[in-house]
């Protein structure tokens, strides 16, 4: 199977490469190498992978329609993992604009190109927990309304959902939405809040800790999350909106005292007021992902970070 992984350098995209590659498919990466964080991060997350000769890379903007047209144009390709995206819900709060350039526009002419390329076998969304905002009770389940988003970042991504819905109705592309809930491990983004805490931590730093520590997040390992992935893109589906989670919130408090426990190293903490946009709690239930992709989450919380802290300190 040849598939395009768009977004392929980032940190869930370079792990799924590498899963894809380590099974015999053949992969095009495509990824623009943004400044949101380092590019050369990006470039040093698929080494491995271009080495195997199994990948193809891309260089490009999927805002750029005419290049996401020629990409799909390609006979060989079977299947598209859309995971490109401006990311984070603070950021997204301080430029809508360009969220909804990249994360709505950008998602168009991936769906534009698939059908015009027509014959796609699948199209796999990565969406995110953030679209079920604060109404939704706990866990998350998939059939829970999502009308009320509360970052600029939410809403692209329902729009996202939305968007492959109106593909598959109207030209019958094959879509599955997955709805990703806090992904950490190897190559996480620095920004996110294991990465940034075990960094500061290690520093003997100050770490940022918004509101009293109470909320609570649904942290996934990424390996769990590429096993459901590359489950979406393997089964016959019309059109699935699927949750892939751990199921087991971990209090932002409870997370310092674990980081603190993994890196042996006491934390200074900043105390800072809630930001906007922030929900307090995410919990996916995952019953439709064990239903219909057999997923099976391997990695509790402590283990994860155990995994995360060593390849932190051997990366560096």
């Amino acid at each position: 199977m040849s598939i395009l992984v768009t977004g392929g350098a980032g940190f869930i995209g370079s792990h799924l490469l590498d899963r894809l590659v380590g099974r015999g498919d053949e992969v095009v990466c495509l990824d623009n190498f943004d400044d949101y964080y380092s590019p050369a991060i990006k470039r040093s997350n698929i080494a491995a992978a271009l080495e195997t000769g199994r990948v193809e890379l891309v260089e490009g903007d999927i805002r750029d329609a005419e290049l996401c047209r020629s990409v799909l144009e390609r006979d060989d390709v079977d299947a598209v993992v859309h995971l490109a995206a401006r990311a984070g819900v603070r950021p997204s709060i301080e430029q809508p604009a360009l969220y909804e350039q990249v994360n709505c526009a950008g998602t168009i002419n991936l769906l534009e190109a698939a059908r015009a390329a027509g014959g796609l076998r699948k199209f796999v969304f990565g969406s995110s927990s953030s679209v079920y905002g604060v109404d939704s009770a706990v866990p998350f389940a998939e059939d829970a309304p999502v009308a009320r988003p509360i970052s600029p970042y939410a809403a692209t991504k329902r729009a996202g959902e939305l968007l492959c819905h109106v593909y598959h109705h109207l030209y019958g592309i094959p879509v599955v939405a997955l709805r990703f809930f806090t992904v950490y491990g190897p190559r996480q983004r620095p920004d996110l809040a294991i990465h940034k805490f075990a960094r500061l931590m290690e520093a003997g730093e100050a770490i940022p800790v918004y509101g009293d520590g109470t909320s609570r997040r649904d942290y996934t390992y990424a390996s769990d999350i590429v096993d459901g992935t590359v489950a979406a893109l393997d089964r016959a589906f019309e059109f699935e909106i699927i949750n892939l989670g751990n199921s087991e919130p971990v209090e932002l408090r409870e997370l310092i005292r674990l980081l603190t426990e993994a890196l042996g190293r006491e934390p200074r903490i900043e105390r800072l007021p809630d930001q906007p946009g922030d929900v307090p709690v995410t919990c996916a239930d995952i019953s439709k992902a064990r239903r219909l992709l057999d997923y099976e989450p391997r990695f509790p919380i402590r283990q994860g970070l155990a995994e995360f802290v060593q390849w932190l300190r051997t990366s560096a």
